[in-house]
């Protein structure tokens, strides 16, 4: 006999969920995660620091692009949360008047932990190569790394890995070199 067919979550769905519940819908189903934690937090900040200077506003880099913290995206069907997204200037010319991005980025950056590592490393990277998002960078705060994807055609190509200590040149940002235990050094004075 077969299973009846499962209804699609909607939007109201997640605007259901307490305020300290992040949701996303990706393929028809509802996916929940608590709010990151300090150690996740602070890597987005200091990786967003490291970035918006050179990149943004254009302080020792070539600028262009627009960044966003925890953007929700409204892509097809899907609504997806990633940690931080980038779009090229020419790409986004002006922010939308919704709480909602329909543009898709052109670079995300998606901070590690265990209760979202297995969706942001399936269905949400599936989606982000179907609505053409360019770059894909994974950051483990716990294991210390980077690592950086390429999309080609529909399928991601590793561009380059990074650990501890390493000096980060990775694309879509080669024009600026940070350390990467600049996304930890909190983590590390408090260890």
């Amino acid at each position: 006999m077969a299973e009846p067919r499962r209804k699609s979550a909607t939007y109201a769905d997640i605007e259901a969920l307490p305020p300290h519940v992040v949701g996303e819908i990706a393929f028809g189903a509802l996916h929940t995660h608590p709010r990151p934690s300090p150690r996740h937090g602070n890597a987005v900040i200091e990786l967003q620091a490291e970035l918006i200077g050179p990149f943004r506003r254009g302080r020792g880099g070539p600028g262009g692009w627009i960044f966003q913290p925890e953007p929700e995206l409204h892509l097809g069907e899907h609504i997806i949360v990633p940690d931080i997204a980038a779009w090229r200037r020419e790409n986004l010319p002006a922010l939308p008047e919704t709480a909602f991005f329909e543009t898709a980025p052109d670079w995300i950056c998606e901070v590690l932990s265990p209760s979202t590592q297995r969706f942001d490393r399936t269905d949400k990277l599936a989606i982000y190569a179907a609505f053409g998002v360019g770059h894909c960078w994974y950051v483990d705060p716990a294991a210390r790394t980077l690592e950086v994807l390429a999309r080609q055609g529909d399928k991601w190509l590793i561009a380059a890995t990074f650990k501890d200590a390493d000096r980060v040149t990775a694309p879509p940002f080669e024009a600026h070199t940070f350390a990467l235990d600049a996304l930890w050094s909190i983590s590390q004075e408090s260890s």
